[in-house]
């Protein structure tokens, strides 16, 4: 048996289990999933390609964790280890239903995700929260607070916690989050739940690489319509009143009729769905295995309709273009001619010397000139 390893982060919940991804390195390989001979190794030297495929197709969680923070380095020689390896298990992967979750501070994302974990892992169902993690844009540090409060969830065998800081970019949260989702899935994930910051932009993002996306949301007076982003409520597939327990319920029935009102004057967000309106209890479970039987239906009729794979089909051409514009937008600002004339194109421009479109043109004509 290995031993529990001490040094763990101070976030971690005390009463974690070994599945909580940060308590990796070994102690993941008590929760009962098999251990491949790969393990043997890990602390010995580099793994290969081959081992990393091995290990997560074996579901080892010890090299799952490990292929995953091999995911998110951004060193240009991880970066092509890890696509190495994302390839051979891409015939693996596709096969769980992608959630994305998101909702305003204090909706109470983090206890929905844990009750709604739980409740999958009794059903013989594997878990995997991907937990996006919005990182300083200042120090890079990340801000790991909620994910410290799904103590219970992380006990859970079948579960799997992963806060991923995102280093304050967008761009790196779409790649390492997608492609965290392929090896997870690669590795029998039968759902994969990810959680969003709920800040703007970042929910749209999400969107372009989950199957269903929920919005949780609490009881209010109806002034909560004004402070939720039409957009965000335009790609939701299911709004969930969280709270709706105690004195709340009354309040939590006046805001689902609200935006049950709302949503009817918007565009569908999925092809031939409904978005619906819903309350829930998070801490008292109430109305959880609800949001699940609606998720399952949901499911059905889209991949009937056509509409699932579609979905899939066009998120992944969107990963494509996404990636290209990401690279080009890198190889442009670390280009030596650019990096040379910045500082006075910009300085021209802040004075007045010179316009925006001027400016644009200056650049342009440096870079692509031969």
């Amino acid at each position: 048996m290995l031993k529990q390893n001490v040094n763990r982060p101070e976030w971690v919940p005390k009463d974690a289990g070994h599945e909580f991804t940060t308590s990796i390195m070994p102690a993941g390989a008590e929760v009962g999933m098999q251990v491949s001979p790969v393990l043997q190794i890990v602390k010995r030297k580099k793994l290969t390609a081959n081992e990393y495929v091995e290990g997560i197709l074996n579901k080892d969680l010890t090299i799952l964790s490990k292929a995953i923070t091999l995911i998110e380095s951004n060193a240009p020689q991880y970066i092509e280890e890890a696509q190495d390896v994302l390839k051979k298990i891409l015939q693996h992967t596709g096969k769980s239903i992608r959630i994305g979750i998101s909702g305003p501070p204090g909706a109470g994302k983090s206890t929905a995700i844990e009750a709604l974990g739980c409740y999958l892992c009794k059903q013989g169902l594997k878990v995997a929260v991907l937990a996006i993690d919005p990182s300083s844009t200042l120090t890079k540090g990340s801000i790991l607070g909620d994910k410290t409060r799904m103590e219970l969830l992380s006990r859970e065998k079948n579960a799997y916690i992963r806060p991923s800081p995102s280093a304050g970019t967008l761009g790196g949260v779409a790649r390492k989050t997608r492609e965290t989702i392929l090896a997870c899935e690669a590795a029998g994930y039968d759902v994969i739940l990810i959680e969003t910051v709920g800040v703007g932009q970042s929910e749209i993002t999400v969107r372009s690489m989950v199957d269903f996306f929920l919005l949780v949301l609490i009881p209010g007076s109806g002034d909560e319509l004004q402070g939720i982003k039409k957009g965000v409520v335009e790609i939701s597939d299911m709004i969930a009143i969280n709270k709706a327990d105690g004195d709340n319920i009354q309040y939590a029935n006046l805001t689902k009729s609200a935006y049950s009102q709302a949503v009817g004057m918007l565009s569908r967000s999925t092809e031939g769905w409904n978005t619906i309106v819903k309350t829930f209890s998070a801490l008292e479970n109430k109305g959880i295995a609800d949001i699940w039987t609606d998720i399952n239906y949901f499911t059905d009729l889209t991949k009937q309709n056509g509409a699932f794979d579609k979905r899939r089909r066009e998120q992944v051409l969107y990963w494509v273009k996404s990636m290209v514009e990401e690279e080009l937008l890198h190889r442009f600002y670390n280009n030596d001619a650019i990096e040379k004339i910045l500082p006075s194109v910009n300085k021209d421009v802040l004075s007045g010397a010179i316009t925006p479109t001027n400016a644009v043109s200056l650049l342009l004509g440096s870079y692509f000139e031969k």
